[in-house]
Formats: structure tokens, sequence, C-alpha cells
């Protein structure tokens, strides 16, 4: 189990339906890498950790905030009212890596998020979402380096 502000670096095989593995990334710090093949349209894991209140996030996020030295943040918003603090309770899914041209896809099932293959990835390739944060956030460089690359990983 993860506490705030230490992240484990393994995945929990309980949520991942693929071997899957921490490692060190080009595009940020870590990143999650594949063990094996996986075949389009599949789910590949659940991003998991505490639910709190979005007003609590958003309080997180004042204090935890220094301008030009951002901390790591694993939240993922569940629907109006729940966010998913990845940093509590996460499965190693807060550790995937934006990238412009994500090889996954996000669904929300349920009270669930879950994260699908959009195409065929292949064994060692790291898996990537587009975090798609809104554009009248504090823009945040991309370095996913990507043919597609925004240049920004918020939205245009």
């Amino acid at each position: 189990m993860s506490s705030r502000g230490r992240i484990l670096r393994r995945i929990d095989p309980r949520v991942s339906h693929f071997g899957l593995r921490v490692g060190s990334s080009l595009i940020h710090r870590f990143g999650v890498f594949t063990l094996e093949a996986i075949p389009a349209r599949r789910k590949v894991i659940e991003y998991t950790g505490q639910r709190i209140k979005r007003g609590q996030a958003l309080e997180q996020l004042r204090k935890s905030w220094t301008p030009g030295r951002p901390k790591p943040i694993y939240f993922f918003r569940l629907n109006r009212e729940l966010t998913i603090d990845g940093a509590v309770g996460g499965n190693g899914a807060e550790l995937i890596n934006h990238c412009c041209d994500p090889n996954l896809s996000i669904r929300r099932v349920r009270g669930h998020i879950f994260f699908f293959s959009r195409r065929e990835i292949q064994a060692g390739e790291e898996l990537t979402l587009d975090y798609r944060f809104p554009s009248n956030a504090e823009k945040i460089p991309c370095r996913c380096g990507s043919a597609k690359c925004r240049g920004l990983i918020n939205r245009k």
C-alpha cells in the first residue's frame, strides 16, 4: 500500500489483466511497461486509489503547489463529485505517463476507471495516456517524443 508522497513502484497484479512492470521512463521519471504483447481494445488495468471529494482534491492541490516546482500529483477525476487519489492505495497505474499519441484510452464504468488498449501494444512498450489537461490550466510542456506531440500536455 502507498501513502501520500511515497509511491510503490510496482504493479498490483490483482487489477492488471496483463504482465506489467514499472521502470525508468524517457518521458518522465518512472513509467509502466508491458511484459507481453497486448491486443487492441483489451482492458489493461484499473486505476485505483483513495476516493476523495472534488473539493478535497482541489485543496490538496493548492497546499502542495509550489510555482516552478510541481510535486507529483496522482489524481484522476471519476465524476463531478469524486476524484481518485492514486498516491493513496494506488496500484501502479498512477505511474502511466502522458503521450499526445497514447496507446491507452480511458473508460469510466460503474464507479471505476479502466484503461483499455487503443491498438496492439508490443512487449516492452511503455503504456501511455493523453492526460488532456484543460487548456485554461497552467501550461505544462510535453516530453512524449511522439510525431503528433502538441508541445503541451494541455488540450488545444
